[in-house]
């Protein structure tokens, strides 16, 4: 397990990538191929628009309440294969590492749906450092609009030196 350490709280207050609004999002994912969702409202957008991730993860609740039941019923329609894990604020559990580990090992295959008990909010940490260079992780950064990342070595990196400190 993983956890956040306090002085690296204000670092992922800032974007790992490119800070987009909604209709930059789509624009820039028309030429993407393999996409993952971090977070309900960047999936349900994705869901609306047409566009399909190789995988989501989803807690079901937004800021610190549940989501709208029609953006829930969006959400749970998405995926041939469902995958829960337990995974507490401030953390990335194992359970929750392997889960996106697992989803990236079947890339293509099954459209996978990761929910998760407690809170998704580091699950993009794991999603960029596990992505193979083809992929492009995008998630919500509150108030602030969505995050684009690119599976880059650059990125990765910037991810591994967070990683390293939890």
């Amino acid at each position: 397990m993983r956890v956040l350490p306090e002085h690296l709280r204000n670092t992922l207050k800032e974007p790992l990538g490119m800070l987009v609004d909604e209709p930059e999002l789509v624009r820039l994912l028309a030429t993407k191929r393999h996409i993952v969702s971090i977070g309900d409202v960047v999936t349900y957008t994705l869901l609306t628009r047409r566009i399909e991730p190789l995988f989501c993860v989803v807690d079901y609740r937004t800021g610190r309440g549940d989501c709208e039941p029609s953006v829930k019923k969006t959400i749970q329609s998405f995926g041939k294969k469902t995958v829960r894990v337990n995974n507490p604020a401030g953390v990335i559990t194992d359970e929750l590492w392997n889960a996106i580990k697992q989803a990236y090992a079947q890339k293509g295959n099954i459209p996978v749906r990761i929910e998760v008990k407690g809170e998704e909010d580091l699950a993009a940490l794991a999603a960029i450092y596990l992505a193979p260079g083809d992929v492009t992780i995008i998630y919500g950064l509150p108030n602030k609009g969505v995050v684009v990342v690119p599976a880059t070595e650059e990125s990765k990196q910037k991810v591994k030196e967070i990683i390293n400190e939890m």
